[in-house]
């Protein structure tokens, strides 16, 4: 019995087809030439040597001797900035592809360049929340423990890298990181977002951080805990606005526990604690604590008579 023969030409052409709908309703040009848009795989690629970069004796190679470390280091960041120096090209010739391509490749250069100098502040930073995870969670052992085995770490390691890039004008590149990070943790933060050191996400899973939210330090959250916007602004055509701040601002040493809903510009003031399962749309006072015994309060009344909460401080 012979292989069998599969009309591959008509569906080749079909697709051909569509892939031309498209650009040309998109306005994109369909003209001849290589990659236009960042590679998820290279960047997969980038940042697990960036992690074996900050931790090279618990996220480098299995066989790396404490000696060697510098030589490993340095190696393999010299591979990894090339690496992303490229992906970096790719994402600003969406921005102008008039641009010449030795001026593309001078910005990426130098966008790489102002990355790397951040890595030892990102080292320092992520150590905080190690610590901070280590310290709250009374079921960790060690802090290789946490660095090897929490979620909320490995999503931090993650968030630290991309906003990085997202605060240096590659919103791209920095999203792709998010969702490689939300993908493997289930945690979803925004790469837009602010977050202050000493941050633990514990457990993890359905945690979500919106763009504009702002962080403090030290703050620990909870499983589900969604810092998510109240309601979006359009424009007169009616079209969303973008980049307007929208999530909530939590200060320093902040408790959410698991369930919590946070929504819209709203601030946490430092050192208060929000219960789990409430829902929250409007400022809390510092050391305070909510409850959904008075978070319901403001579900209950009429908006056009609804009371303040009745927070206990």
């Amino acid at each position: 019995m012979g292989h069998p023969v599969f009309d591959t030409a008509s569906v080749v052409a079909a697709l051909h087809g569509v892939r031309r709908e498209w650009r040309e309703a998109q306005q994109r040009s369909s003209e001849p030439g290589g990659r236009e848009f960042p590679s998820r795989d290279a960047l997969t690629e980038v940042v697990k040597s960036l992690k074996g970069v900050l931790f090279p004796m618990r996220l480098g190679p299995v066989d790396l001797r404490q000696e060697s470390e510098d030589f490993y280091i340095g190696y393999t960041l010299d591979a990894a900035l090339h690496a992303l120096a490229a992906q970096i090209r790719l994402e600003l010739r969406l921005y102008d592809s008039s641009k010449p391509a030795e001026r593309l490749q001078a910005q990426a250069q130098s966008l790489t360049t102002e990355f790397a100098q951040t890595l030892p502040a990102i080292r320092r930073l992520l150590d905080s929340d190690v610590l901070a995870a280590f310290h709250g969670d009374p079921a960790a052992r060690s802090v290789d423990e946490v660095l090897l085995c929490y979620p909320g770490i490995l999503a931090m390691i993650y968030h630290r890298l991309a906003h990085q890039l997202y605060s240096q004008g590659l919103p791209l590149l920095a999203r792709i990181w998010a969702e490689m990070a939300h993908s493997q943790t289930g945690i979803d933060i925004h790469p837009g977002a602010r977050i202050g050191s000493g941050c633990f996400i514990d457990h993890g899973t359905g945690v979500v951080i919106g763009e504009t939210a702002l962080i403090g330090e030290r703050v620990r959250l909870y499983q589900n805990v969604t810092l998510g916007a109240k309601r979006f602004t359009t424009d007169a055509q009616g079209h969303l606005e973008k980049g307007q701040p929208r999530h909530p601002i939590l200060e320093d040493d902040v408790v959410v526990y698991a369930g919590a809903t946070v929504l819209g510009r709203v601030t946490l003031g430092q050192g208060c604690t929000v219960g789990g399962n409430v829902w929250l749309t409007q400022d809390v006072p510092p050391g305070a604590h909510v409850t959904q015994a008075n978070a319901r309060q403001e579900r209950a009344a009429p908006a056009s008579v609804a009371q303040p909460l009745a927070f206990n401080l």
